[in-house]
């Protein structure tokens, strides 16, 4: 991509960054089959889960964040059509009553936005200053991406698999498509989904049908989903370059990337955070429980560690029953305050690669893949 046309499509996409750099309201509001989540834009909506939500293995629909990049559409169940085409030796068109029928596998997965925490960062940037709750853990249930590309056969020399939605820019804003490489299209645990959490997918988060790419950036579990097309390459619409890359080298606080040295957001990184207590609670000296979640893209979460001290010592937490790939894990500590006083509490997760959450997360012109050492401060009352 040029220089003149990665400016125009920028330029074009500047109504969306401005409404999305909104700060979030203080209160929570609800939205019809919503609980009262934090709002970000209200049309389209982008609406943020309170982290006291967050105390279940299992996200329920009402309690799950939305995140739109348009106004959504409205499709009918009986006008529903998905079109599987490119360079494939069949291409079909399926129905929803046809998806239905073809054999159906259930995933746990953790869907988090690639700019969840962006309101962490330093110098500031544009988009939706996300904290903690664009994220949420659910069961997905629908057809294996990998059974629909077999019934098309793709061809030898295929390697993406470009994927659309019904949902379409305003005005000369890009359309939002998005493409994965075939190896990850045609693991197991990729779907096209049409129920979450055993209800059929809710209108805010796809109906009928959205893809789940476990592991990785919400940018890729694409909604309301219309097209699936079998190329060579991947798309290179603004939401695949410029849009949802990453800087392969480190860059200092508040410059810029070179658009050479930027990368496509795959697998997240290793992070954690506390769902109890809040930042800035007041505590008895009795016992009190220490919880929160961790996870780790396409790994799995093996250690969360906390501090009650500031970091000087750390201590393992216990870690909770469901462990699966591609999902979050619940953690707790119990915490024995030894006196009064005001305590600075970390946490930390390690995965299954050896990674560990790092003391500052890497600053980036997007915002992204925050997952710095989260510390929160409480106030022990004698």
């Amino acid at each position: 991509m040029n220089r003149r046309r990665w400016l125009r499509l920028a330029a074009a996409a500047l109504p969306a960054l401005a409404r999305a750099s909104q700060t979030v309201a203080e209160k929570p509001l609800t939205f019809p089959g919503k609980r009262p989540l934090l709002v970000h834009n209200d049309f389209p909506e982008d609406l943020e889960t309170p982290v006291e939500y967050f105390d279940t293995w299992i996200t329920p629909n009402d309690a799950f964040f939305v995140r739109h990049h348009f106004p959504r559409p409205r499709p009918a169940a009986d006008a529903f059509r998905l079109r599987l085409d490119g360079m494939v030796a069949q291409p079909v068109t399926l129905t929803l009553e046809e998806l239905k029928a073809l054999p159906r596998y259930t995933v746990p997965a953790t869907l988090e936005c690639a700019g969840n925490g962006r309101g962490n960062f330093r110098p500031r940037m544009p988009g939706l200053q996300w904290t903690k709750g664009a994220i949420g853990n659910a069961q997905w249930t629908g057809v294996r991406l990998k059974d629909l590309l077999h019934r098309v056969q793709p061809a030898a020399a295929a390697r993406y698999v470009t994927c659309d939605g019904a949902d379409t820019g305003v005005g000369k804003t890009p359309d939002f498509i998005r493409s994965i490489p075939l190896g990850k299209a045609m693991h197991d645990a990729t779907l096209v989904a049409l129920e979450m959490n055993g209800e059929p997918l809710p209108a805010l988060h796809g109906f009928p049908a959205r893809l789940i790419v476990p592991g990785w950036d919400g940018a890729s579990w694409v909604k309301w989903l219309t097209r699936l097309s079998v190329a060579e390459q991947p798309d290179g619409g603004f939401y695949m370059n410029p849009a949802y890359r990453y800087p392969r080298r480190a860059v200092a606080p508040g410059t810029a990337a070179r658009p050479e040295d930027m990368e496509v957001i795959e697998g997240m990184t290793v992070k954690s955070f506390f769902v109890r207590p809040a930042d800035g609670a007041k505590l008895p000296t009795a016992p009190v429980t220490l919880a929160g979640v961790a996870w780790a893209g396409e790994e799995r979460i093996t250690r969360v560690e906390v501090s009650i001290d500031g970091g000087s010592r750390w201590r393992d937490a216990e870690l909770g029953a469901q462990d699966f790939p591609f999902c979050w894990r619940l953690w707790r500590f119990t915490w024995k305050p030894a006196a009064a006083g005001y305590y600075s509490l970390l946490c930390r997760a390690t995965d299954s690669a050896g990674r560990t959450q790092p003391i500052h997360a890497a600053w980036n012109p997007s915002g992204y893949l925050w997952n710095a050492i989260e510390r929160i401060g409480v106030l022990v009352e004698g």
